[in-house]
């Protein structure tokens, strides 16, 4: 207990944040005076230091190293100052730009001041963001600004008590978030940080981020729709049935489609209001109750567009208006959920990631080449649908697998489109070598314009992709756990005890992805492919306690029976939940 309390003491003189100090110290006296709960939480607070990964650092706010505070935020901006100097060539002349972004968090924007405030200290020309704006904006003035990384504050759709640190380089990177071995680099230079009080900070000196640049965002967004490339033909070309007709602005600048809009109380509204204006949407209805940034998520549980209840504010608003189509955006923007009107009924339906995933490819793929990008290669991750990569191979277009998460999508050579079943769209990597939740906003709504016009549905879009490369049915299967260990068990028995079957099909292939497989770097997962073409995939979650598996049933559409390949597919997808559950134990 003295070891705990010593290690809080030292903590709480160090502390540079008057709020963090006094709650450490409350925690210090109920604990010293001998409660159980008070020792229990500094024993949690104080196991180590919050772990900077890929993803940066995300975690609880709140006092002790353990948590989000100005302490960590500091030494971890001192250590990614230090990497920069030691590690890497400036981009431009003898002097390194770091571009800093935040979101609406709590905190957020006094953890980027205090990272512009080290970075210009130690050196660095720090950018800061004119106002809180979502995560693509951050890794688009990157590129747009040459800097040689970014910094964007923000937790994503994490829940209100938590924020985060993610990091970006600039440079022959692109603008991407940082990969293994670079997270391990920046972190031992954080792990040299052994005091805040000795770490400089500047009080003035860096720049801000000016309003041009912003605009040069929404306008790279806006031209998603803008470009003719992204209006294919109604005559579906080699993809018989599939085509949907070319749909231009009417003479007063605006499309036919009626769009109802939430943010989820983020920071990406006002943006894709303005976004979708310049490219001729003119009739979209935020949903009042969500459009304003809040750090609390009043209306939401969780603020996970993914999340059962997350829409049910836009879905009612979208019935009342008669809306033709509603677009989602997380907190920081970097991810878009879909939702549309159910097929020859009443109601909405949310379209899953990958269908979102395959539409958007298939608009693109329909949409040709131009001199800036001759050869196209469509990228989406190992644990989403493979209908992608048939779409691809339908138009001739290189198609690659990645290991889930951007820092590896956007990574591969020549990308021009690139997806993640969670909700993750990269439509411009040209502009935004990440997710972007507003662009592909922009682009969905291109789609359904001119779906629309063409006297079609979405609906009968993906009957016409299914009836050409076969039902490609996908459900996620999460299970959370109380203790982390129950993930490490589980993933033994799998590799010890791999199924034989699944949906009563034997399992023809059986992949352990930590050894490296296809190429790709080692991960924490398994691969299960059978003889019908269904194929599971296991891996621990990296930032929740869960382990996440990934169903896949693909059915071909024999005599144009789709209503049957889709209840076959269904079919096999319980029976695949139910036997992979089995072998997990969990």
């Amino acid at each position: 207990m003295n070891d705990v309390l010593d290690q809080a003491r030292s903590w709480l003189v160090d502390d540079p944040d008057p709020a963090t100090r006094a709650e450490l110290q409350a925690l210090i006296d109920r604990a010293a005076a001998g409660s159980p709960d008070a020792f229990a939480e500094l024993g949690d607070r104080f196991s180590g230091f919050l772990t900077f990964g890929t993803a940066g650092l995300r975690g609880v706010l709140g006092a002790g190293p353990n948590r989000m505070n100005r302490s960590v935020v500091i030494r971890a901006a001192s250590g990614l100052a230090s990497y920069l100097h030691a590690m890497r060539e400036p981009v431009r002349g003898e002097q390194h730009r770091v571009v800093v972004g935040y979101d609406a968090r709590h905190g957020s924007h006094t953890f980027a001041l205090d990272t512009a405030a080290v970075l210009t200290a130690a050196g660095i020309e720090a950018w800061l963001m004119p106002r809180q704006l979502p995560t693509p904006a951050l890794a688009f003035a990157i590129r747009h600004l040459a800097a040689d990384a970014g910094v964007m504050v923000t937790a994503s759709h994490n829940p209100p008590r938590d924020n985060g640190y993610k990091v970006y380089l600039g440079g022959p990177d692109g603008g991407s978030q940082i990969v293994a071995p670079i997270d391990a680099e920046i972190a031992s230079y954080i792990h040299d940080v052994h005091f805040t009080t000795h770490v400089r900070r500047a009080t003035d000196g860096w720049h801000t981020v000016d309003e041009e640049t912003i605009d040069a965002y929404v306008t790279s967004v806006a031209r998603m729709a803008a470009n003719p490339r992204s209006a294919p033909d109604v005559t579906g070309g080699d993809t018989p049935g599939v085509g949907v007709a070319a749909t231009e602005p009417g003479q007063d600048g605006r499309r036919d489609l009626r769009i109802v809009l939430t943010s989820l109380h983020g920071v990406g509204g006002e943006l894709a209001v303005d976004a979708l204006a310049r490219a001729g949407f003119g009739d979209v209805h935020p949903v009042p109750e969500q459009a304003d940034p809040d750090p609390d998520f009043p209306t939401v549980a969780f603020p996970n567009p993914e999340e059962p209840g997350a829409l049910d504010l836009a879905i009612d608003l979208a019935s009342r208006v008669g809306a033709d189509l509603i677009l989602a955006n997380d907190p920081d923007a970097d991810r878009l959920a879909v939702a549309v009107p159910v097929a020859h009924t009443p109601g909405w339906q949310i379209l899953h990631g990958d269908e979102v995933g395959a539409l958007l490819g298939f608009h693109l793929a329909r949409s040709g080449t131009d001199g800036e990008h001759p050869q196209r290669v469509f990228v989406n991750t190992i644990v989403s649908s493979r209908l992608l990569g048939r779409i691809a191979a339908a138009h001739g277009i290189d198609h690659v697998e990645t290991l889930t998460g951007f820092k590896w999508i956007s990574r591969v050579p020549g990308i021009t489109y690139g997806y993640e079943e969670a909700l993750g769209y990269c439509v411009d990597p040209q502009s935004v070598r990440d997710k972007d939740g507003l662009s592909a906003a922009v682009l969905f709504a291109d789609l359904a314009a001119a779906t629309k016009a063409a006297g079609r549905t979405l609906w009968d879009v993906l009957d016409d992709l299914a009836r050409t490369h076969g039902v490609h049915a996908t459900e996620p299967l999460s299970i959370r756990v109380e203790d982390t260990k129950h993930i490490a068990d589980a993933m033994r028995r799998l590799r010890r005890n791999p199924p034989a079957e699944l949906a009563g099909s034997p399992v023809t292939a059986r992949h352990d992805l930590s050894t490296g497989v296809d190429g790709l770097p080692p991960t924490d997962g398994v691969r299960y492919v059978t003889a019908d073409d269904s194929r599971v995939i296991v891996r621990p979650s990296g930032t929740e306690p869960k382990v996440k598996c990934y169903l896949e049933a693909v059915v071909p559409v024999s005599d144009g029976d789709l209503d049957h390949a889709r209840s076959v597919a269904g079919t096999r997808i319980a029976s695949m939940r139910t036997d992979i559950g089995a072998a997990l134990g969990l």
